[in-house]
């Protein structure tokens, strides 16, 4: 078919395709051209000082970083990019830190917007960063559009990785007030460079670039968005350099482990619902886990004991204290000291004696002298140690002494706290525990989640090391005894208890809290 269209439009078609597909150039706030702002700016980074003129404030406390509103001289080159990163395929982005939707890496987007704000970004602006901060940065995209709904949360961390300098955050939001959630907290550290408390609170203002240099004490968050309505959109990403000295890692203490208490098999009896006392159960549980390494079994306690131990975990007398820091942890633990009796009766089982055998019973593991072994091993070894203690003269006294000590370091121990989890609570992975992980048998045994649902969070989830997968979750399930034996690959985490379990229960006007007993046990 002919086409009647004049001769000329193909060619002004094609003009406009081009143009549709160049980049849009735009221009920087004004106060960026200000020579003298530029000079201010570099001295007051170089001093550790406040400075504000117009749009712009330079902070250093609790580190330092910048907030420059109207970044974007345009409004409509805002609008327009926020449609085209909306029009973007987002990913779920889900695990122990984060959740949230990001998009693909944008160096290579042909949006026009998108290209011109990375333009902007590391051309326009990277020069003038350079001068602030006095330290030169690599012309190296590093840029993805975020995108914030409701219960969507980045939890405490200092965005250390190699060779980034300073991050930055361009907001893309409606009107924002801080009850709709999604603010940037900024955390100050302690003398072991560990988040302390959130010391100043950002809320997102539509085009206003935030930046901050990337430091062993640059902790922070995106607190939780409560707004159903409204969406968090932002660019962000880092400028590359040469890193700031870091010191060494901090290293927590190691948690203090305690043998058995002597408690004998009546506290069994009067505890433990029967089923799991009867010899041959237990053999037909332990058959269970030796095929899987974990376990769940229901309605552990006796009824009444549950009860008691439910109720009782309500009463003001419990001493709560938060346990962090942000970065590792943050949940509530019980002191030990003033606890209800029939708290402290459930604590005392699960540390008991009469437990550990039962633990043994249960997963084949050495936890109690009692547990069978291979004999035949046992005297294979004893048989190389006396041929040994022969060839180099070691005498009887420093044999049976080297023994001992070994009994010692053998015996089986364990470590335990009393939770509290709540709206705000979760734990995360880290490098130090990373560093010791060994094997040991994690048991918890949760309270007061009837109500519980799986989209509130607080459920633990154990992890291959440095790798997404996802070997096994155990939700709180309440008198579900859970029992979980994992090697030195294996670390695990409790998810970020979010907003919706803050909303009123039907039975109660107050949010959901369940508790639990969470006990490690090292043969």
């Amino acid at each position: 078919m002919a086409s009647k269209r004049p001769q000329g439009d193909c060619g002004s078609a094609e003009r406009k395709k081009k143009r549709k597909n160049s980049v849009e150039k735009v221009g920087l706030c004004s106060v960026l051209e200000d020579e003298q702002v530029k000079t201010a700016v570099k001295r007051a980074w170089r001093q550790k000082t406040h400075y504000s003129c117009g749009d712009l404030e330079l902070a250093c406390h609790p580190f330092p970083h910048c907030i420059i509103r109207n970044f974007i001289g345009e409004d409509g080159f805002i609008d327009d990019l926020q449609k085209e990163l909306l029009g973007l395929n987002f990913n779920e982005k889900s695990n122990d830190l984060y959740k949230f939707k990001q998009s693909d890496d944008l160096k290579k987007s042909n949006k026009p917007h998108i290209q011109g704000i990375r333009s902007v970004l590391f051309q326009q602006f990277r020069p003038w960063l350079e001068g602030m901060i006095g330290a030169e940065l690599e012309s190296t995209v590093d840029i993805s559009c975020a995108k914030y709904e409701y219960t969507d949360v980045l939890l405490c961390h200092d965005d250390e990785l190699e060779g980034r300098r300073v991050a930055f955050i361009l907001y893309l939001v409606p009107q924002w007030d801080s009850s709709d959630g999604g603010t940037l907290d900024l955390y100050k550290t302690d003398y072991n460079f560990q988040p302390k408390e959130i010391s100043k609170t950002i809320v997102p203002t539509r085009n206003t670039l935030v930046i901050f240099e990337v430091s062993p004490v640059s902790f922070h968050q995106v607190s939780e968005v409560l707004s159903k309505e409204k969406c968090r959109l932002s660019l962000g990403g880092w400028f590359h350099g040469q890193s700031l000295e870091r010191p060494p890692r901090y290293t927590e203490p190691p948690v203090t482990r305690n043998p058995h208490i002597p408690r004998d098999e009546t506290l069994l009896m009067e505890w433990v619902n029967p089923i799991y006392l009867d010899i041959s159960y237990q053999e037909h549980i332990q058959g269970e886990f030796e095929d899987s390494s974990e376990i769940q079994l229901k309605d552990f306690l006796k009824e009444d004991k549950f009860r008691q131990v439910n109720e009782a975990l309500q009463l003001s007398q419990i001493q709560w204290t938060k346990k962090g820091p942000a970065n590792k942890r943050c949940y509530d633990v019980a002191s030990l000291e003033n606890l209800p009796e029939c708290i402290y009766g459930c604590w005392e089982l699960l540390h008991s004696e009469a437990f550990f055998l039962l633990l043994s019973n249960f997963t084949g593991l050495r936890l109690h002298y009692l547990c069978p072994s291979d004999d035949d091993d046992d005297e294979e070894q004893k048989t190389k140690e006396n041929v040994k203690q022969d060839e180099e003269g070691t005498s009887a006294e420093e044999t049976t002494s080297n023994n001992n000590r070994s009994a010692v370091e053998s015996t089986p121990k364990c470590s335990g706290e009393l939770r509290r989890w709540t709206h705000g609570s979760y734990t995360l992975l880290h490098d130090g525990e990373a560093a010791r992980a060994e094997y040991a048998l994690d048991l918890i045994l949760p309270f007061q989640c009837a109500d519980w649902d799986t989209d509130f969070g607080g459920f633990t989830c154990y992890v291959a090391n440095e790798e997404d997968e996802e070997l096994l979750t155990v939700y709180p399930e309440d008198n579900s005894l859970a029992l979980v034996y994992r090697d030195k690959e294996t670390l695990k985490f409790v998810k970020h208890i979010n907003h919706k379990s803050s909303q009123p229960s039907t039975d109660s006007s107050r949010g959901r809290t369940f508790y639990d007993f969470s006990i490690v046990y090292y043969e």
